[in-house]
């Protein structure tokens, strides 16, 4: 199952649900409160039920427990939930030494999931990790579900690295560490904890599946993390301060045709070019791109305003008298967003080349 925050994949938290439901309790405990019928003949046998309860000593562990789950169903079909979670806590608190208390909780924290109060099922998820030891019911873990569920639902990124760690030390057979050390830098970079975020990052690249993973609202985890590295590798000594320091540095070299100088303004790091109708060329070949075997014979124009970007941390120039098969080059300017070295951060870059209009879509 994919793991990820809340706030990008709700979709995803009612899938899981739907699983872990049909695994545990009957379906039709989760439709009868949605429907929330009036409460009928199955009133009674609930009230029987919970006089079996009653009798403390009379009935085995095993027994209670079934009887438990028929009266769960009983008065979810009556669309009595808030009197069942109650009951429930109840018991608990009674019968703190029962086996099956992780799975009454639990039971309690997926009510809460379904009417849409994350934060409640979230105080009943740790509280069966604090209060509870782990119970396997059908071949599932309740503390793994219990990790699985508040590693989505959290909004704290110090509580999901411990989810995720947690998950890894416990469960590893049962989650992907590759997606794991992916999430654990995302949360890093989350916090500010660059080192740390970095350091994962270059764990998540060493996984030989890396490049191949497919993580549900991290859909581009591989390239931001080469990205993040690689530029963490680099000497870093092609920003300007500003960006009108970049853009003057740029039209001298243009005016003076001097190619050598392009290159060496240009980005170390990451730098790409785009085609028409195509994408970023590989990353891996950008060493052998040099502006200067494209500037030799040509004579170079380029426009004295800059071109404003979708923020005003980007910008583009345009030129033009390239190539017959691309005359036009937008050159992409960028602020460094690099908090872990403050000298660089806030800086400008040459980023890139886009050799088409990157505006056509927009006409």
């Amino acid at each position: 199952m994919e793991i990820g925050q809340i706030s990008h994949k709700k979709f995803l938290v009612k899938k899981i649900l739907a699983t872990a439901l049909s695994i545990f309790f009957c379906a039709t405990i989760f439709s009868c409160c949605k429907q929330n019928p009036k409460k009928n003949a199955g009133h009674e046998s609930a009230l029987t039920l919970k006089k079996m309860l009653e009798r403390e000593g009379e009935i085995s562990e095993k027994s209670r427990y079934a009887i438990m789950n028929q009266f769960a169903t009983k008065m979810a079909e009556e669309g009595a939930i808030d009197e069942l979670v109650l009951f429930l806590t109840e018991f608990v608190e009674k019968n703190p030494r029962d086996k099956y208390n992780s799975y009454w909780l639990l039971m309690c924290a997926y009510f809460y999931m379904e009417m849409g109060q994350e934060k409640v099922a979230e105080y009943y998820f740790e509280r069966i990790l604090r209060c509870c030891e782990d119970l396997v019911v059908k071949g599932q873990s309740i503390h793994f579900l219990c990790l699985e569920h508040l590693s989505q639902i959290s909004e704290n990124p110090e509580n999901r690295i411990s989810y995720f760690n947690t998950l890894m030390s416990r469960f590893s057979e049962k989650v992907s560490l590759t997606e794991m050390y992916a999430r654990l830098a995302n949360e890093y970079e989350r916090l500010g904890d660059w080192t740390r975020a970095l350091k994962m990052y270059k764990t998540f690249l060493a996984q030989r599946d890396a490049g191949s993973i497919q993580i549900m609202d991290m859909r581009d985890a591989y390239n931001h993390a080469r990205e993040l590295t690689v530029f963490d590798n680099s000497p870093k000594n092609w920003m300007f301060p500003t960006l009108n320091e970049l853009s003057d540095a740029v039209k001298s070299a243009i005016t003076r045709n001097q190619g050598p100088r392009l290159d060496a303004i240009r980005s170390k790091a990451n730098f790409f070019t785009v085609y028409e109708k195509g994408g970023e060329t590989d990353p891996s070949k950008q060493a052998s791109f040099l502006i200067q075997n494209h500037i030799h014979g040509n004579q170079i124009r380029f426009s004295d305003k800059l071109i404003a970007g979708k923020s005003a941390n980007e910008a583009y120039l345009h030129t033009s008298g390239w190539t017959e098969f691309s005359p036009e080059w937008y050159f992409y300017f960028r602020k460094v967003n690099f908090p872990s070295e403050p000298k660089v951060h806030g800086t400008w870059e040459w980023a890139g080349i886009y050799m088409d209009d990157p505006f056509q879509s927009k006409k």
